[in-house]
């Protein structure tokens, strides 16, 4: 059985390119018959981050010094997921609390944030997903370490 490539046109390639720059979109994906095309932007938020943050230990650990705070804090509310500011993850993925190595953490305890703020990025199937604030307010609980693996619904932040 004999299998033939459909030709690709480049100014259809540069069209959704463009198409691409001009959104918010980080991908799109044109599929017609037997031709497929898919485009993605090439950031450094969503190529850069996840590797150094599985190689690098030492990325890590300034985040639970910085959650140090937030550990005497949580007696008050022994189940944080019940907690009325807290911001649940909307999917499984890799948290990621600044947007490449090495670069200064979105918040910090204390931090004061408004609605739609990024908060941090989970990563899920190599695309980074921004998570913003639900609502203004100061962050008085980081409950995620840097490169933590997290699951649907589970708590990353409490805004009060």
């Amino acid at each position: 059985m004999k299998t033939t490539k459909p030709a690709i046109d480049p100014a259809l390639v540069r069209e959704i390119a463009n198409l691409l720059s001009e959104s918010d979109l980080t991908e799109i994906e044109v599929q017609h018959e037997d031709l497929r095309i898919r485009v993605a932007r090439a950031a450094p938020v969503v190529y850069a981050a996840p590797a150094p943050g599985y190689a690098a230990p030492a990325a890590p650990a300034p985040a639970p010094v910085a959650a140090a705070p937030a550990a005497s804090a949580a007696p008050a509310s022994a189940d944080p997921a019940k907690h009325p500011g807290v911001v649940p993850s909307p999917m499984v993925g890799t948290a990621y609390l600044a947007p490449e190595p090495g670069a200064r953490a979105f918040i910090d305890i204390g931090t004061v944030v408004k609605e739609g703020q990024t908060l941090l990025i989970v990563e899920a199937m190599k695309t980074m997903n921004a998570i913003p604030a639900p609502r203004a307010g100061t962050v008085t609980q980081i409950l995620v370490n840097n490169g933590q693996p997290v699951e649907y619904g589970e708590p990353l932040v409490i805004i009060e």
